[in-house]
């Protein structure tokens, strides 16, 4: 595989691979370990698009899996590079009020905010939790302003467009972040290029299994 799973999440490949389908309590049954224990694992393996799984009925290998299970697709795979699948991230003034910014990650339908200061240079990062943790019982915190609560960089995981999906992946899976900003090194600090988040990885997943499946 391309990308670098723990030695558990294998073993859950490689036991839906010859069981399927087959449903979490019976692969913690095999692995002789609890159910919870899976949770995490068969999440990210999900959302990797790497198993799939529907209701009562069990989890079964998913289109990323046979895709990446192919010669060709594989090595397509591991040399698409951050610049061709980055998005356009949704960023914001570090003088913006928490209240703002939640109103932000709700009509932008985003899960992560970038945070830009004065001369448009990366600054930090706001996620939801941060945001939750100052407004919770805490009537005046909708009037702080966002860079009172946010990941300062360079205290947060980035990427460069030169680096490869796989390495996006795998500082996903390591920091348990849903996206990652990219960013090019500048005067003054860091220009942000975009961002790349689980979606844009799934979607990737899916084309290239789309693209196998058609001898692309």
């Amino acid at each position: 595989m391309v990308i670098q799973l723990s030695n558990r999440q294998l073993e859950l490949l490689e036991l839906v691979k010859k069981h399927a389908p087959i449903t979490g309590e019976q692969l913690a049954e095999y692995m002789g370990v609890s159910r919870p224990t899976l949770r995490s694992d068969l999440s990210l393996l999900v959302m990797l698009n790497l198993l799939d799984a529907k209701p009562k009925v069990g989890y079964f290998l998913g289109e990323a899996y046979r895709a990446t299970d192919d010669t060709a697709a594989r090595q397509r795979f591991d040399n698409i590079k951050v610049q061709e699948i980055q998005g356009v991230p949704v960023n914001i003034p570090e003088m913006l009020s928490v209240h703002d910014a939640v109103i932000t990650l709700f009509t932008e339908n985003a899960n992560t905010l970038l945070v830009v200061n004065e001369q448009k240079k990366l600054a930090g990062i706001v996620t939801p939790k941060d945001l939750l943790k100052m407004t919770l019982g805490n009537a005046g915190a909708v009037s702080v302003p966002v860079s009172m609560v946010m990941t300062r960089y360079p205290n947060i995981v980035t990427l460069v467009p030169e680096e490869s999906v796989s390495d996006a992946i795998r500082k996903m899976m390591l920091h348990q972040v849903d996206c990652l900003p990219v960013i090019v090194p500048g005067e003054g600090g860091p220009d942000i290029s975009g961002w790349v988040s689980k979606s844009n990885i799934i979607r990737l997943m899916s084309d290239i299994a789309t693209a196998a499946e058609l001898g692309d």
